[in-house]
């Protein structure tokens, strides 16, 4: 086995501390020791190489009754870094900008327009003011292409096609990343909503338009071309997922009748990829709420060759959003805080 080197061990070393502190908040050198399992002397050269390095600050003292070097609260500078997340709706632009420890520091929205690069490079410095972005993830209706990172092809939405993604790159001073919004909302359940602590499940996204997202091993999958997850070309004979479940479809059924159709999506899914847990998310999912989930469970278990649990999503507010802004803010830490892997 390859030994690491010195500079490497500084690396990881200093990417675990980091973390640490993004986690827990403001710790102390010898709780630092504690939590990371190094010597005194290493722990005091990380501290001191990232305060050089304007990563971390002296935030106060530990204990009332404390005093001297062992009582300093050591804290992330959270103004370090900035990143921006986009989500685009039918009829708006809605963007957050957060700082590197994921506090929100700025939000806008835009009315959709003709000329939606302009429109989301305008909602981002509007949100930004005067901080530079080191990171924005715009959340993407349908496939996009792993290569590229582009739109795979064109979209029902007229303002979403191809070359996209090169024009927001001209008019927005940042790296700018493209991902599909259900995989984004996918992202944000397995951080803080209903898949939290999950390393397999599907989630099943009922809104607008009809998608899914795949999680295996507490990766993110989207397959050889940017399709994994695209339900809604699924049928049997000339029935489409997408004619069953769309907002026009669902309007008016009652809660039985809703699961039914949910099950005819959700049982693919579960029979080819035992995920173990399907999160229902989108509006049509929190309308019906935990009786419905509980409804395509019942019905789930009648039919499924294996176990599956049933949730509606944990996000309260817009889990594409909130998944953009994650997903930026993975990119922004590992640029400025270094990977810290061998």
């Amino acid at each position: 086995m390859k030994t690491a080197t010195p500079q490497l061990a500084r690396a990881i070393n200093d990417r675990l501390a980091l973390d640490l502190l993004l986690e827990r908040g403001p710790l102390t050198a010898p709780q630092l020791r504690a939590l990371t399992g190094l010597s005194r002397p290493t722990v005091s050269d990380l501290i001191e190489r990232l305060q050089v390095n304007g990563l971390i600050r002296v935030t106060g003292e530990s204990g009332g009754d404390r005093r001297g070097p062992n009582a300093r609260l050591y804290g992330i500078v959270a103004g370090r870094a900035f990143v921006g997340g986009v989500d685009v709706r039918r009829d708006v632009v809605n963007v957050t900008v957060a700082d590197i420890t994921g506090a929100t520091v700025g939000a806008a929205t835009r009315p959709i327009g003709e000329n939606l690069p302009a429109l989301v490079a305008e909602a981002l410095a509007e949100a930004a003011g005067s901080r530079p972005l080191h990171a924005v993830v715009i959340g993407a209706p349908g496939m996009v292409d792993p290569q590229t990172g582009d739109l795979a092809a064109g979209n029902v939405e007229p303002a979403w096609r191809p070359g996209l993604l090169p024009a927001l790159r001209t008019l927005v001073d940042a790296p700018v990343s493209m991902e599909n919004e259900v995989n984004l909302a996918a992202v944000a359940e397995h951080a803080t909503g209903a898949a939290a602590g999950r390393d397999d499940f599907v989630l099943l996204w009922l809104d607008d338009g009809v998608g899914a997202a795949v999680v295996l091993d507490g990766r993110l999958r989207r397959g050889a071309s940017g399709g994994a997850g695209e339900i809604g070309f699924l049928g049997r004979l000339d029935i489409r997922v997408c004619d069953l479940l769309g907002t026009q479809a669902v309007r008016g059924l009652d809660l039985p009748a809703l699961a039914e159709r949910v099950v005819t999506a959700a049982f693919t899914l579960v029979a080819v990829l035992d995920p173990g847990l399907v999160v229902l998310g989108g509006a049509t999912s929190l309308a019906g709420g935990e009786p419905l989930a509980a409804l395509v469970a019942e019905r789930l278990a009648e039919v499924s060759p294996v176990p599956v649990h049933v949730r509606v999503s944990g996000i309260p507010d817009n889990p594409v959003l909130r998944g953009a802004v994650s997903t930026a803010l993975s990119i922004a830490r590992d640029a400025v805080f270094g990977q810290g892997r061998p």
